[in-house]
């Protein structure tokens, strides 16, 4: 068993919740970052890779164990478009797990006597994320197989060999998408999570059923966790059904948006916060079956301290 898997598979072991971070982007832009481009959060590796150091530490300090780098948005085509060389998109793929590595390792070199390690995972977006034009949260791609198998490959072959400890592909909208990110992922040494977009409390976003999608990784050799991200916090509880209604011994991982709705036209988020108290919320998932739970999209520092208020969270 790898490093990774090793470490991986104790924090999910602890038989307490595991707290994940929050949201990148979000939080970036909420900071004052200009996350407008086709790359979002991914063009700050670029010309200001310390503020995605500052958000990762703001999410440490707040009880996170597990942080998120900021490879969601960076995927080589994505990248060679804007101009990068290949080259030069492994070296931006490669330090954003490691300015993630550098957070972890200073906020244990300022916190000695923490009771716990902290882990990297390193985000995997959609191919719908490098389109940026919301598809991520419709799927139904109209593409082949073989155009999504080449999207994913290089990159998590970058981040197979990096320091992270787990990959995490995520906000996945779409079942053919999640059927070659299962053939891929076999392939590669560092465990994995996969974690779907969904629209209600049954489906992903490209309307088949999350129990199919799950289905697709029964018996996965890599996969240690599935879940569910980007998605509504109002149908979290019925999702972990779903998943353990076909892997019941797989741990569930869970990082709802805030309820509101992203406007991919605007760019802009619309709507207002589901009132839910993220405290409360979190115990109810972790009753219901979630190991790791964190936000995502406007889920932001504040809103992992108060998820990592609870009880049995080992914390610095």
């Amino acid at each position: 068993m790898s490093t990774g898997s090793s470490k991986f598979k104790a924090l999910l072991e602890q038989g307490n919740p595991v707290i994940l971070d929050g949201g990148m982007g979000s939080e970036l832009a909420r900071r004052g970052h200009d996350i407008s481009s086709s790359l979002w959060s991914a063009e700050l590796l670029i010309n200001n890779p310390q503020a995605i150091y500052d958000v990762h530490r703001s999410y440490l300090d707040a009880g996170a164990q597990i942080i998120t780098s900021a490879s969601y948005q960076a995927s080589l085509p994505g990248l060679v478009a804007m101009g990068l060389s290949t080259q030069r998109a492994k070296e931006l793929v490669m330090q954003s797990v490691e300015i993630a590595k550098s957070a972890c390792r200073d906020f244990h070199a300022q916190n000695p006597d923490c009771g716990y390690q902290t882990l990297v995972a390193a985000s995997i977006g959609p191919y719908g994320a490098y389109l940026a034009d919301g598809s991520e949260y419709r799927g139904n791609y109209g593409i082949s197989d073989h155009m999504l198998h080449e999207f994913h490959q290089q990159r998590l072959v970058w981040l197979d060999q990096s320091a992270a400890d787990v990959l995490a592909c995520e906000t996945i909208p779409d079942i053919a998408e999640a059927a070659v990110l299962a053939e891929l992922l076999r392939k590669v040494d560092t465990p994995a999570w996969v974690s779907f977009s969904c629209a209600d409390g049954l489906h992903i976003n490209d309307g088949s059923l999350l129990r199919e999608a799950v289905a697709q990784f029964e018996g996965h050799a890599n996969l240690m966790a599935l879940g569910v991200n980007c998605t509504s916090p109002q149908f979290i509880t019925s999702l972990i059904g779903e998943i353990k209604s076909v892997l019941n011994n797989m741990a569930i991982v869970v990082y709802p948006n805030s309820g509101e709705r992203y406007d991919a036209m605007q760019k802009s988020w619309v709507g207002t916060e589901t009132p839910l108290e993220c405290a409360q919320a979190a115990g109810d998932w972790y009753q219901a079956g979630a190991t790791i739970i964190g936000g995502c999209c406007r889920m932001g520092p504040a809103h992992i301290a108060e998820m990592a208020k609870l009880p049995d969270i080992n914390r610095c």
